[in-house]
């Protein structure tokens, strides 16, 4: 049940949201009643998707951020509160990777752009969430972080990302920790492997710990969508703190 009355739905904040993860995360919460908020850098697919939503009777709001730009994000969150008055749900999901390059080949602006994006840009939104949150009646809400495998287990030359994920680990902690007082709750999903535009890639061989290139299992995005459709619908009296959603033969647990 996502709605408090008919006449009180609630409001989810999606970014990333114009394609992949983001994408079927927001078109699911939309599916279930929700009002979304749908943030992203591009706004044609944004544009497109509130069209779609317009016509099955959903409501959605773009708002193009680039969740690296303090103004940027706290434009996105007094639009949400001008247009829909409070906020329930975030999804932070807007992410990038670097190169996968041997350390001192990788140049320091990839590494900037991967912290700023992922680990920054969640910052900067549960910041302003935790902000409209701890001051809307009634009191509190959920900030679901997009984590990744990667967050307790490495790739192969991927510093930046992997760096980006394990502070992300540490912020859902203490924000889960420090939004008590306030009935805010934090959870992280890590994901292993979606099909996604831009996972498809690793369908054709991934560099492995061993050094050798292989292909790796992958599982459909519906399900991702279907694990963060389960985490927003709890009542903040629960929490699934980290919830990890994966390909199951794909090389993580144990030696792949």
């Amino acid at each position: 049940m996502t709605t408090t009355s008919d006449k009180n739905p609630r409001v989810a904040l999606v970014t990333g949201a114009g394609s992949g993860i983001g994408r079927a995360v927001a078109l699911a919460l939309l599916q279930d009643g929700y009002r979304v908020v749908l943030a992203g850098r591009r706004p044609e697919p944004l544009d497109a998707m509130v069209e779609a939503a317009t016509a099955a009777g959903q409501q959605a709001l773009a708002v193009p951020t680039d969740v690296r730009d303090a103004q940027s994000v706290q434009a996105l969150f007094d639009q949400t509160e001008q247009h829909f008055g409070r906020l329930d749900v975030v999804f932070n999901n807007a992410g990038v990777n670097a190169p996968a390059v041997p350390m001192d080949e990788l140049p320091l602006d990839a590494w900037k752009d991967v912290i700023d994006t992922n680990l920054t840009g969640v910052f900067l939104c549960a910041r302003a969430a935790f902000a409209l949150m701890r001051r809307q009646n009634p009191q509190g809400g959920r900030i679901i972080n997009n984590g990744s495998i990667s967050a307790h287990a490495p790739r192969p030359f991927s510093s930046p990302y992997t760096a980006s994920k394990h502070a992300v680990l540490g912020l859902t902690k203490c924000i889960a920790l420090d939004g008590r007082e306030f009935n805010i709750v934090c959870s992280q999903i890590d994901i292993g492997n979606a099909l996604t535009e831009l996972a498809e890639r690793m369908t054709k061989g991934v560099r492995q710990a061993n050094g050798s290139i292989a292909a790796e299992p992958m599982m459909d995005v519906q399900h991702v969508a279907e694990a963060v459709r389960y985490m927003a619908g709890l009542p903040l009296s629960t929490n699934v703190l980290n919830m990890t959603v994966m390909a199951s033969q794909m090389p993580f647990v144990g030696r792949g």
